[in-house]
């Protein structure tokens, strides 16, 4: 058996200890597709065991590398990438909502597909967990509290940008674990009166507010010069966390789920259980359901 793995958009903790876990079960039989839908649309196929070992599978980011790829949309690189994903008897697709649609594509076209949530935003459909969260969450807060002590120390306030694109799962969840202030999860939640005035009751109470924003609302330099505008001082800074989120060493929960991703993984290529995705709910239990 012939199997395929490849990380589509962007790279997640916890996709290097899958891949293993992948390879240790089927080891020469693994291949992998260099940096994803890219690799499979130029047939730059390998064998798993050129990028994959024991020493890495705890690393953060992914061996087999990962890309942005929307040339698959068009029909003229699907089919070229289709024809190289024939050739498997198992294709395993890891990434979010956009790397799902391509691998529902492909079964529909059949190839024996299965989608594995693998994205630090979360945002995969009917998924309550996907490899790379618990990381991410952790490199925020981390920089949140690694950042606060200054911060309070001048009497400033803070904005913390974290990723998130459309998602604000990792907004949310960053804020309640620092307790913060205030958090800018959406549009609506960008209200500049109730951010002043957060920031000037702590600033009273000589204590330093700390809010939470998801990218990709506004920007986050341009959001604290109108605050200290708004308030008549230059106290509100800022910290974009950024690609440290990607970058962190994954979690004991990441690792876990990683693994059970896996393990599910490989009873659905044993069993032949194809088109599939496969999903955690929201006990954290591992699920398998059909592409929508």
């Amino acid at each position: 058996m012939k199997i395929l793995v490849l990380a589509s958009g962007g790279d997640a903790p916890g996709m290097n200890r899958f891949m293993w876990e992948i390879y240790r079960k089927f080891k020469d039989n693994v291949y992998f597709a260099f940096a994803g839908f890219t690799g499979l649309v130029n047939g730059q196929i390998f064998p798993l065991s050129e990028v994959i070992d024991s020493s890495k599978k705890n690393s953060a980011g992914v061996v087999t590398k990962a890309s942005r790829c929307p040339e698959f949309k068009q029909a003229k690189y699907f089919n070229m990438g289709l024809e190289y994903a024939k050739k498997f008897d198992a294709v395993i697709i890891l990434g979010g909502n956009g790397s799902e649609k391509g691998a529902k594509r492909l079964f529909e076209n059949g190839v024996n597909t299965i989608f594995v949530p693998g994205t630090i935003d979360n945002d995969v459909e009917d998924c309550h967990y996907s490899i790379g969260f618990s990381t991410a969450v952790k490199e925020a807060v981390y920089s949140v509290e690694n950042t606060m002590p200054s911060i309070d120390a001048f009497l400033n306030a803070c904005l913390f940008e974290v990723m998130g694109r459309e998602d604000d799962s990792i907004c949310k969840e960053v804020a309640k674990q620092v307790d913060a202030d205030y958090q800018v999860v959406d549009e609506k939640t960008l209200d500049y009166e109730k951010m002043k005035n957060v920031i000037l009751k702590k600033y009273i109470a000589s204590s330093s507010a700390k809010i939470i924003v998801r990218e990709n609302i506004a920007n986050i330099t341009e959001i604290a010069s109108k605050l200290n505008e708004m308030l008549g001082m230059n106290i509100v800074k800022t910290q974009i966390v950024g690609r440290t989120q990607r970058g962190g060493s994954p979690t004991k929960q990441e690792l876990s789920m990683a693994t059970k991703f896996a393990k599910e993984t490989i009873r659905c290529i044993k069993t032949k259980v194809f088109g599939v995705r496969v999903l955690a709910d929201e006990n954290l239990n591992i699920i398998v359901t059909e592409f929508k």
